[in-house]
């Protein structure tokens, strides 16, 4: 005899994003689909049921985890879907990285929607491990149905029309697929060309006035509130003023952050902090990156894939469950997905260094200093003499900044930089934005050349050296990702992130905020393997 399932239904208030409703209601669902929703005037009901979220721009290999263990995490916090961006892989391995990605991906019920990375390399000012041209995009669409055009971060080459970045747009406007965008402080005509040019987003914007003026020219605007940066606060009125063109995401979320929360905490800050509408805010986090990505993703209509969340109420706004394809994935805080261990994929073939190779030789004159910001993702910079001698200076926190190639055995970089404060000790990492070469910061030679070293044993990490002792938090999936499950990598980032507090720094996220100090197409100085590098020039500093 078979055993017939019956169809299982679920009661409560449920928030109807399309038609700007909630009413008490029941949803009947069937072999993973929503069989029907009916409505009851007379039932009284104290919990809601909603859309599931969408994280509407993330690198899942900034979490340093696979996008099963990142699945496992997220969907406690009411996540069903990203729109993900491989480009991390994709400079270390290329095409096979954003596969290897895809491929992962497929062994977990949540929605990975993977996008064709626009930029591998970003720039050719850096050394990276594989390139993705125009073909290869093509190809990524034809063969993977990827389903946008990732960040262009090469907005100087839109700019300026360079042939091989039109040609990716006008493929993604062939396949009829949205073009990401990425240009931090752009505003003005040259924002406007650039929307011209077919970019259809934005997660970069830092300040309102920038913000406003996309919106007004047809931007759409993610809202970020990530590891390092932070741009909530900043645009959050946008949501009020501009609920239909507005998403949230994070871009980049280091473990030990995504275990305490996602978009859900841009959701409760709009809702509950600054009283926002909640289907405004809703629509930001779930119907608008459906719609604009066309994404398959549930939104509580007979016919829709069954995914939905269960909160307690709307003043705390707690996830009760989450649903994906008729099928509760997480449970009151708990994960129900399976841990699955992560293939090792790699790229390094570079040699341990010696600590003459972080030797600066100095003139005298004026040194360009990098200047970090605290939750941003830019630099500032100022110039000062440092003494040849001993150029570091820790009282007025002037360290020695490192980047060493790791796809071969070139000199290594350096440069001096302002703002994380250590006191002693180096701390280093193998997730460098955005060819992910070895970066380190440090007090001392001998610290910074240990922590380098020790990642390149174990090919990818990051790390932190002090007085001849070391830690890692490995990471051998192309030196960004960890093989192991989720809460284990979290709990072991906390254990150094703190280490790195420890050392002097009072930064938020030390490690998240040294990753993207080698960005070279986020203003305004940065360090490649190559040198220093003027993100506004976009030219290499003369010496």
């Amino acid at each position: 005899m078979n055993n017939i399932i019956p169809p299982l239904q679920k009661h409560g208030n449920i928030i109807d994003l399309i038609n700007r409703r909630i009413f008490p209601g029941t949803i009947t669902i069937e072999n993973g689909k929503i069989l029907s929703v009916k409505e009851e005037p007379e039932s009284k009901y104290d919990h809601f049921i909603m859309p599931g979220f969408i994280d509407s721009h993330v690198h899942i290999e900034s979490s340093m985890l696979t996008p099963t263990e990142f699945a496992r995490l997220a969907s406690v916090h009411g996540t069903v879907a990203t729109v993900s961006d491989p480009h991390e892989i994709g400079n270390v391995l290329g095409i096979e990285g954003v596969r290897y990605m895809i491929k992962n991906s497929k062994l977990t019920p949540f929605y990975f929607y993977f996008g064709a990375p626009s930029c591998v390399p970003a720039t050719s000012f850096e050394t990276s491990g594989a390139k993705i041209n125009a073909d290869d995009i093509s190809t990524l669409f034809k063969d993977d149905e990827l389903k946008y055009l990732s960040e262009m971060m090469n907005y100087p080459a839109v700019l300026n029309k360079d042939p091989e970045v039109i040609k990716k747009i006008k493929i993604a406007q062939e396949f009829g697929l949205p073009v990401d965008g990425h240009s931090p402080g752009l505003k003005g005509e040259q924002a406007i060309h650039y929307i011209e040019a077919g970019i259809s987003t934005d997660h970069e914007c830092y300040t309102l006035d920038e913000a406003i003026h996309k919106l007004k020219h047809g931007m759409k605007i993610l809202i970020r509130e990530g590891s390092a940066a932070k741009n909530y606060e900043a645009l959050h009125s946008i949501v009020g003023s501009h609920p239909e063109m507005v998403m949230f995401c994070s871009d980049d979320k280091h473990p030990h952050e995504l275990v305490k929360g996602h978009i859900n905490q841009l959701v409760k800050r709009a809702i509950i902090d600054h009283g926002y509408n909640v289907i405004d805010v809703l629509r930001c986090a779930s119907l608008n990156p459906i719609m604009h990505y066309k994404l398959d993703v549930g939104l509580l209509r007979p016919g829709d894939s069954a995914d939905f969340i269960v909160i307690d109420n709307l003043s705390d706004f707690n996830i009760l469950q989450t649903y994906i394809n008729g099928m509760v994935v997480a449970e009151k805080g708990k994960s129900l997905l399976p841990y699955i261990p992560g293939e090792i994929v790699n790229k390094f073939d570079t040699e341990e260094k010696i600590i003459d190779d972080f030797r600066v030789e100095l003139d005298g004159h004026f040194t360009k200093i990098i200047q970090a910001v605290d939750k941003e993702l830019i630099t500032k910079q100022f110039e000062t003499i440092l003494d040849p001698e001993n150029p570091i200076n820790i009282s007025k926190d002037i360290l020695k900044l490192a980047v060493t190639c790791r796809y071969n055995n070139e000199k290594t970089a350096l440069a001096f930089i302002n703002g994380f404060g250590l006191k002693k000790g180096a701390i280093a990492s193998s997730v460098a934005h955005d060819s992910h070469n070895i970066i380190a910061v440090g007090t001392n030679d001998a610290d910074i050349c240990m922590a380098v070293n020790r990642i390149i044993k174990e090919k990818g990490g990051i790390a932190l050296a002090l007085d001849g002792k070391v830690e890692i938090l490995p990471l051998p999936i192309a030196g960004l990702m960890s093989p192991d499950d989720g809460y284990t990598v979290a709990k072991s980032y906390t254990m150094i992130d703190n280490m790195a507090k420890e050392l002097g720094s009072n930064l938020v996220s030390p490690f998240m905020t040294l990753s993207f100090m080698a960005l070279l197409v986020i203003p305004s100085l940065k360090l490649s393997d190559k040198g220093l590098f003027d993100g506004t020039a976009f030219k290499f500093v003369k010496k």
